[in-house]
């Protein structure tokens, strides 16, 4: 990964050069305009080229990091947009809003697909046909992130195998979860809740590592993202700063 993207003032984006310097470890290219709400969420395309957000402004915006500039804008929420997703092969983006829809679209910002059911409670959905394929059940409060990784899919604490849609184990913490990401190259879940950052073994069930700012004015820690080989986490705050953490095997 050569470029990261931050939510600046949450109503624009910067993207970054990771130089990876001591002195500086990256330099800001761009801003990026165009919203005209609070930005709720981000994510970069497989292939670094591109960027996909969400805002309080009920649309969400397809960027392209060479020129640095809006190139569709993607309508029809009718509430704000709090989470945003491309497919894998970066022709599809899902995005979910507070309308309680979740929205299927091409990259023309054409919507192909509305879901919309009554009473959200964690749902796997099959994206090929938009049918329900099983409800997972668990929560006993707001439901803040939902992040699938193929055969596993956590939305919090409650943590389970989509191969045999079950159960498997929930996650100790004491606040709300911001953010969550699974390492691309470990049994290895974090996630995020007012200053820290733990990182849990899925296969021990235990905490290998728990990361906090050495600020005297913990700031809450809002996004998390994690470097392909997985050895780098990015973390950012509250206080507008960009924490970058090596994770090494020694760690554990």
């Amino acid at each position: 990964m050569t470029e990261t993207l931050q939510l600046r003032g949450q109503l624009t984006l910067i993207v970054w050069k990771l130089t990876r310097d001591d002195a500086s470890y990256s330099i800001p290219q761009k801003r990026l305009y165009g919203h005209s709400h609070f930005i709720s969420d981000v994510v970069l395309s497989s292939d670094g080229n591109y960027a996909l957000s969400g805002s309080w402004d009920k649309t969400l915006r397809l960027w392209d990091l060479a020129v640095g500039k809006s190139t569709r804008c993607f309508e029809y929420h009718t509430k704000d947009v709090l989470s945003v997703a491309f497919s894998v092969d970066n022709r599809q983006i899902v995005s979910g809003s507070r309308d309680r829809t979740i929205k299927l679209w091409n990259t023309l910002a054409e919507c192909k697909n509305t879901i919309q059911e009554d009473g959200h409670s964690d749902w796997v959905w099959n994206l090929a046909n938009c049918k329900l394929k099983i409800d997972h059940l668990g929560h006993n409060g707001y439901l803040n992130s939902v992040l699938p990784d193929g055969f596993l899919c956590t939305s919090g604490t409650p943590l389970w195998d989509l191969n045999d849609d079950i159960y498997l184990h929930s996650l100790e913490h004491n606040d709300v979860i911001n953010a969550l990401c699974f390492s691309p190259n470990r049994y290895w879940l974090c996630f995020t809740y007012g200053p820290s950052i733990k990182i849990w073994d899925l296969a021990c069930k235990t905490m290998v590592e728990e990361l906090k700012p050495s600020n005297a004015f913990l700031p809450q820690c809002l996004s998390l993202s994690r470097s392909t080989d997985g050895q780098t986490l990015y973390a950012g705050y509250s206080d507008n700063i960009i924490c970058v953490w090596q994770v090494s095997v020694s760690a554990r």
